[in-house]
């Protein structure tokens, strides 16, 4: 009796401990994919919704320039210092290390003074435009979670695109316009994130914020994405449960915030005046001393990890699913058709992990195993499996189907159909004395598909 009771506390204990670390109090986490929990049954899995941390992206990108002899050095040449467009004595050259100013300049850590920079060739060729596709890829889809930031080492320029591709750089799509007048460079009236709302979130606008020309304070240019985050979210971003919802719901907002890739169009350096003086072209061209992106992996949900393999990120998928992005069912658990899992409901979401194929089948399994959580497979939503029925998965021991959802256990019986003897539970086991009859299994084979117990077994 005390051992029983010494059981029970133990496995409540546990329960608590193990819902207190998985669910903090702050919405969003979505850190874990499966836990185990104790029901009538036993041990069970509870599946859930769960996603990689966010982290710096910039540390597995790579990176292009279009023209590829864009970059200053080659051959040497002079360049007007940043603060005073008339100092024209520094010189890049690709040879010396330290007056080289190469594209990785970009991603490398930040904090030495000097900083370390990226830069173009000057703007001799005046009047042909001064112009830069830089391309970020990453090779595998990422969903952004914060501002993407760009710091400038010469002045912002007058005319920039951000775009996105969704397709590995096959299609681009603009993010946002930058320019000292949006009007005259792209003929769009200027506006900024404030002007927007949650009905104009994925409008696409040019900005005259971020264009001035030579000053100390004016390096930076943004892509904002906490401020659109803001509008489902919350100023301070506490209603976390909103904007999850609105991504679940709305696949173009979820799409707005996803990339493959992005490309920086430098359209025309900074001239910090409306002519070009020149006289004096060494004092326009373009230098990056950094670039942030940051964001997590995109898994669909069906995994907390994402690894980095022959400078390739994959998810490291759970729920059963495979590919770079956990985008199908692996191979004999293809009993459903695979889908992404889902934030809601809030907190813990839905994992709708994928279940084995029927052709998949082996031995019969032994009921001494974990299983799923009904509830996190669906199986009570239309065109989900069953649990039961009176054909294949026909409930034990004189036990009742109820709507294809449950079995109705004789006083005897327990288990997910009837298959197990309460007083199994008990200190001492059945005696010959109990009046129950030995456990019919029958046709158990199709549960096991259903409900995906391959590869969790407790030994």
């Amino acid at each position: 009796m005390y051992l029983s009771r010494f059981l029970s506390l133990h496995a409540l204990w546990v329960t608590v401990s193990s819902v207190m670390q998985h669910y903090p109090s702050v919405w969003g986490h979505y850190d874990v994919c499966k836990t185990q929990i104790y029901t009538e049954e036993g041990k069970i899995w509870d599946y859930m919704a769960c996603q990689p941390e966010a982290r710096d992206m910039i540390k597995y990108v790579k990176v292009t320039l279009d023209p590829p002899d864009i970059t200053c050095g080659d051959p040497p040449e002079t360049f007007c210092a940043m603060g005073n467009p008339y100092m024209c004595n520094n010189e890049c050259d690709a040879t010396t290390n330290e007056l080289a100013h190469p594209p990785e300049l970009m991603f490398d850590l930040e904090g030495r003074h000097p900083s370390t920079f990226w830069q173009s060739t000057t703007w001799k060729d005046y009047p042909k435009p001064l112009q830069v596709n830089i391309t970020l890829s990453w090779n595998k889809t990422i969903e952004l979670t914060d501002n993407i930031v760009i710091t400038f080492e010469s002045g912002r320029p007058d005319q920039m695109i951000l775009e996105k591709s969704l397709d590995y750089g096959r299609t681009w799509q603009p993010y946002q316009y930058y320019a000292t007048d949006c009007l005259d460079a792209f003929h769009m009236d200027p506006k900024s994130v404030k002007d927007l709302s949650q009905h104009s979130v994925l409008e696409i606008i040019c900005t005259e914020e971020y264009s001035t020309g030579y000053m100390t304070n004016s390096k930076i240019i943004h892509f904002e994405i906490k401020d659109r985050f803001a509008f489902f979210a919350g100023p301070r971003l506490h209603n976390m449960a909103s904007l999850y919802g609105q991504l679940d719901t709305t696949k173009k907002l979820r799409d707005f915030f996803t990339i493959t890739d992005l490309r920086i169009r430098l359209l025309r350096p900074a001239t910090g005046e409306i002519y070009v003086d020149e006289q004096h072209l060494a004092r326009y061209f373009y230098a990056i001393s950094d670039i942030r992106v940051y964001g997590r992996c995109k898994c669909n949900l069906h995994a907390t990890g994402c690894k980095e393999e022959n400078k390739k990120l994959f998810c490291e998928c759970e729920h059963n699913t495979t590919g770079p992005d956990c985008g199908k069912c692996k191979k004999n658990y293809q009993g459903r058709p695979w889908s992404p899992g889902s934030y809601l409901p809030i907190p813990k979401g839905t994992a709708n992990i994928c279940i084995p194929s029927i052709s998949s089948i082996g031995n019969p399994p032994k009921f001494d195993r974990i299983w799923p959580n009904i509830s996190s497979l669906e199986v009570s939503k239309p065109n989900q499996a069953n649990v039961c029925d009176k054909e294949l998965l026909q409930c034990q021991n004189g036990g009742t189907c109820l709507k294809n959802m449950r079995c109705q256990c004789p006083p005897a019986y327990t288990g997910i159909l009837c298959e197990k003897l309460k007083c199994e539970r008990d200190p001492g086991g059945c005696s010959q004395n109990s009046g129950n009859v030995a456990v019919s299994h029958g046709p158990l084979l199709p549960l096991t598909a259903l409900l995906g117990v391959t590869g969790l077994f407790i030994f």
